[in-house]
């Protein structure tokens, strides 16, 4: 199973003061042998949220504590490829684009979006 994780799962899953920490682990346990993929957007992602919301110092640890999760699960950075023009219909305003844009790049790599949020249509939930 190819996913490709959004930055809400990447943010649960490295990093343990997350409300969704525990639920994302529990998931990522009970999948049979994954094969997870981020891109440039989600692992940006990851660092400029972290960062703001101080649930890493900086930067620099934030890109550690991604590598090493990453490292440790052999999840793979995919390439993104993707323009504007293969948005799906339904991301019709500014708040969809990038869900939208994550949706179609984990398509065109095989794999399923992989997600906390529920406002993503054809996306995998994360169950509660």
């Amino acid at each position: 199973m190819r996913l490709l994780l959004d930055v809400n799962v990447l943010i649960a899953a490295g990093n343990a003061g997350h409300a969704d920490h525990a639920r994302t682990l529990r998931w990522i346990a009970g999948l049979n042998r994954p094969q997870f993929l981020t891109s440039p957007i989600t692992e940006l992602g990851f660092v400029r949220i972290t960062v703001a919301n101080a649930l890493q110092p900086n930067v620099r640890t934030a890109i550690t504590a991604l590598e090493r999760w990453k490292s440790a699960t052999k999840t793979q950075l995919v390439s993104d490829g993707l323009g504007a023009a293969r948005l799906p219909a339904w991301a019709n305003t500014a708040a969809k684009t990038t869900d939208g844009h994550l949706l179609a790049l984990a398509q065109a790599h095989g794999a399923e979006l992989a997600t906390l949020d529920r406002g993503i249509p054809g996306a995998l939930l994360i169950p509660a």
